[in-house]
């Protein structure tokens, strides 16, 4: 049975179903797909990149040695120990070869310049003494002879010129007459010139004779002095014999008997002076190039402070150190001994202002390249490079890494392994 109503149903769906349906939605299913994982991705990579990555450590704060470092005079010297040493020791040698005959001192003696330590007996040499001194008694005579003789030629020689300055003198007179006559033309030329040449000729003898004794003493002098030389050169020889002391001081290192055979040239002791004293000390070969004569070093004693100078340095390196000796510059302490050990402190350089840090462990564990930098949560400390520059027996100085006031673990980082970061409980 046909209805209107129907109809218009009918003409209203249709009307629905050819009408197409817009879906008003932002986001719609197709882009889910694509942007979930899209935002899970990039949620990975910042969760890579921004993760702490650093290795940790958790440590004890109460285990570990915490300073801050500061700006401030940095004074640069090193502190060393030292022994006293006498400011010299000279060997005693003998100076000629022989038995030992007498020891005059013992070792452990004092000394003057000159004393006669061991008395040595050589027959080959006295024997030779004894031919010498033979042979120089017949020169000596021999000499004396020619002394005399000398002082005879010397009359004679002075008679001798006596004469010519007589016979200079009377040439000299007639030759000034013929001169005047000559020059009025009363003297004809041949005789003023035989004249003149005979004063010549008597003026020349003279200094002739004059260089002649001249040479004569000359070689009497010569002949006298080699053959007292040569007697002197023996004598010496004997007295040698005479072990001395070079210098005064103490007598020490000396061992020797009644009989014994000694060389020449061979030490027999060794004297030390005492008349200063000086300190050698050894010093690590890393300062070996800032090491050089005239520095100042200063050693408290009895509540006073005694300058030194560094007087020398030896170059040879044994066991990772050399030597060097100091010189007082003015004083000496009352109660200075040889041996005893004195504490100084050897100035490198000037004092300047820098940043410093306390001396710790951590430098044997990183060598002084980095160390572990409290953060202000005062938790957490982090590794920083550093450059280290000079070192006193207290502080680093630094010079690249740290500012003033900043806290540092300074105890030793052995127990941290290679770990970045280091957290307190």
């Amino acid at each position: 049975m046909w209805h209107p109503f129907c109809t218009v149903a009918n003409d209203v769906l249709e009307v629905f179903m050819d009408t197409p349906v817009v879906d008003n939605r932002l986001i719609k299913p197709r882009h889910l797909r694509i942007l979930i994982p899209s935002v899970l991705l990039l949620a990975l990579v910042l969760y890579l990149l921004l993760r702490d990555s650093s290795s940790t450590y958790r440590a004890e704060r109460e285990k570990c040695t915490i300073e801050a470092t500061f700006l401030g005079p940095f004074h640069d010297f090193i502190r060393l120990t030292g022994v006293v040493e006498p400011i010299s020791s000279v060997s005693v040698e003998a100076l000629e070869g022989g038995r030992v005959e007498e020891v005059l001192l013992e070792e452990g003696s004092m000394v003057e310049k000159g004393d006669v330590i061991v008395k040595l007996r050589n027959e080959a040499l006295n024997l030779s003494f004894t031919d010498q001194h033979s042979s120089y008694a017949y020169l000596t005579n021999e000499l004396t002879n020619q002394l005399i003789q000398v002082k005879q030629q010397e009359i004679s020689d002075k008679q001798e010129l006596l004469a010519m300055d007589n016979d200079i003198n009377d040439k000299g007179r007639k030759l000034q007459k013929v001169e005047s006559l000559y020059a009025k033309g009363g003297v004809s030329p041949e005789e003023y010139l035989v004249l003149k040449g005979a004063y010549e000729t008597a003026v020349k003898n003279r200094e002739l004779k004059l260089q002649k004794m001249s040479l004569d003493s000359a070689l009497r002098r010569n002949q006298r002095s080699q053959i007292e030389m040569k007697m002197l050169l023996v004598r010496q020889q004997l007295d040698n014999l005479n072990v001395k002391a070079p210098l005064s001081g103490l007598l020490g290192s000396i061992e020797l008997e009644v009989g014994q055979s000694v060389g020449k040239g061979q030490r027999i002791g060794q004297i030390s002076d005492l008349s200063s004293y000086k300190i050698t000390a050894q010093v690590d070969e890393h300062y070996i190039d800032r090491i050089r004569k005239g520095l100042v070093a200063t050693v408290a004693r009895q509540q006073d402070t005694f300058l030194l100078e560094l007087a020398k340095v030896y170059p040879e390196v044994k066991s990772n150190q050399f030597r060097i000796d100091l010189r007082f510059v003015a004083g000496l302490p009352s109660s200075i001994r040889t041996g005893q050990s004195y504490s100084l402190s050897l100035q490198l350089g000037e004092t300047r202002e820098a940043i410093q840090i306390a001396k710790g462990g951590f430098f044997q564990s990183t060598g002084g390249q980095w160390v572990y930098v409290l953060l202000p949560d005062g938790r957490t400390a982090v590794k920083r490079n550093i450059k280290i520059g000079r070192q006193n027996p207290q502080y680093y100085e630094i010079i690249e890494g740290l500012e003033p006031g900043e806290q540092v673990i300074t105890s030793n980082y052995d127990a941290f392994g290679d770990n970045d970061k280091i957290i307190f409980n």
